[in-house]
């Protein structure tokens, strides 16, 4: 238990010091400022970007995921010939190091080696000789961050929401089935309301990790073209540690707890709170 203080509560000390400090990774000078580190935070336009991006990359991101991850979750809990095989299929970009998974998206997108345009070149969506700039262009450089994110989070949530649905007493469905209830009656009455609690669990998951991650911002775009995709916790990154304000970089950082916090209440409540009527 001590340990386990240590190891969360060390690093989140540190970062509230140093939010309210004045320290840089080029001076030996250490004094706390109060506020004014956060003022400077937030008349920064790239901060105010970057929460912009974080929310519309977790709100977008998340939306794909819980489409998605239902409609795996399905599958992944049917039984049929062949299902290991599929299930591990479904949970292999969660098992893949995100090093790995990133670099290969960031040759898939490559506007040179891109697969993707050579199939749209080969389908003559797009002029031949004339590839697609997937990160050089700023909404298509955003679909191909939030793309990557949905795709890396998805397996999880799937897992999560396979647990849930072999959770639910088949016995339900068999009682409404007799009772004249067709299948989309029985998805929306009986299987989504008690998947309810169990969706918003894995929708809590895939939020905390977009909101904190910078993987796919970093080895795709760095942020660019021109802090487009930019987001909290690449900024805090190239901020505090490549900039050298860890003050700065902190604040960032802190401007994410409170948030955190919140959604992870709100989202707890509302999951304890789902009844099936």
């Amino acid at each position: 238990m001590i340990y386990l203080a240590a190891l969360v509560g060390v690093p989140l000390v540190t970062v509230f010091v140093y939010a309210f400090s004045d320290a840089t990774t080029g001076s030996e000078s250490f004094s706390f400022v109060g506020l004014e580190t956060f003022q400077r935070t937030l008349a920064d336009p790239v901060f105010q970007g970057a929460i912009r991006n974080t929310i519309v990359f977790t709100v977008l991101s998340q939306i794909i995921v819980i489409v998605l991850a239902t409609i795996l979750g399905f599958v992944m809990s049917a039984d049929f010939k062949g299902k290991w095989i599929v299930r591990f299929l479904i949970l292999l970009p969660w098992t893949t190091p995100v090093a790995l998974s990133a670099l290969a998206w960031l040759w898939m997108l490559d506007s040179l080696f891109s697969p993707f345009n050579w199939i749209l070149g080969q389908l003559h969506a797009v002029p031949i000789g004339t590839p697609v700039a997937w990160l050089g262009e700023n909404n298509l450089a955003v679909g191909s961050v939030v793309a990557l994110q949905a795709w890396r989070t998805m397996p999880l949530a799937a897992v999560i929401l396979m647990a849930g649905l072999t959770s639910i007493p088949p016995e339900l469905n068999e009682q409404a089935e007799v009772d004249g209830a067709g299948f989309w009656r029985r998805l929306f009455d009986i299987t989504f309301p008690l998947l309810a609690p169990i969706m918003m669990v894995a929708i809590l998951f895939g939020i905390v990790a977009t909101f904190t991650d910078m993987a796919a911002v970093y080895i795709l775009t760095h942020g660019g073209p021109g802090n487009a995709t930019q987001v909290l916790a690449s900024w805090s990154f190239y901020t505090g540690i490549q900039g050298g304000s860890l003050a700065q970089g902190a604040a960032i950082g802190v401007f994410m707890f409170p948030v955190l916090v919140g959604v992870c209440i709100l989202m707890l409540r509302r999951a304890s709170g789902v009844e099936v009527t």
